[in-house]
């Protein structure tokens, strides 16, 4: 009996033991409950006017490419506090860092994060390379 080829199962991905469908079909106080209690506090405490801005543009690039299989418009934003919800799985964000807009591609496993963890805003320390007046060594540099 020949081996037939085995299919790739892709792992269904479920937050807190909630499967992703369910966790879009969920109202919002439902699925506030399953976030950490900073998120739990944020939500309870209401969505600001720019938040809300911010979910309608995700909503309407979107729309604009439904059905056709293509990723949506990058849609740039300020909003580092932003705590992902399901809504926005799929988008992509723009998310500034102080300098430039760091392109995120928002993933399920991203969820109940905030945006600014996907754009660092400083550039890490590289230790041990010496630069001008590091030692006594580097401190003189002949021309020729």
């Amino acid at each position: 009996m020949p081996d037939a080829p085995k299919k790739r199962s892709f792992r269904k991905y479920s937050y807190r033991g909630v499967d992703l469908e369910q966790l879009l079909d969920m109202s919002n106080d439902e699925l506030v409950e399953l976030y950490s209690a900073r998120q739990r506090r944020r939500f309870q405490r209401g969505l600001n006017r720019k938040c809300m801005g911010l979910i309608k543009k995700l909503r309407k690039a979107r729309k604009a490419v439904e059905g056709t299989g293509e990723k949506p418009d990058p849609v740039r934003t300020h909003l580092r506090n932003m705590v992902i919800i399901p809504e926005m799985i799929g988008s992509i964000v723009g998310v500034y860092n102080g300098k430039t807009f760091n392109q995120v591609e928002i993933r399920p496993d991203m969820l109940g994060h905030y945006l600014a963890e996907y754009s660092i805003s400083y550039k890490p320390v590289r230790h041990g390379r010496p630069g001008i007046g590091a030692s006594t060594s580097s401190r003189f540099i002949p021309l020729k």
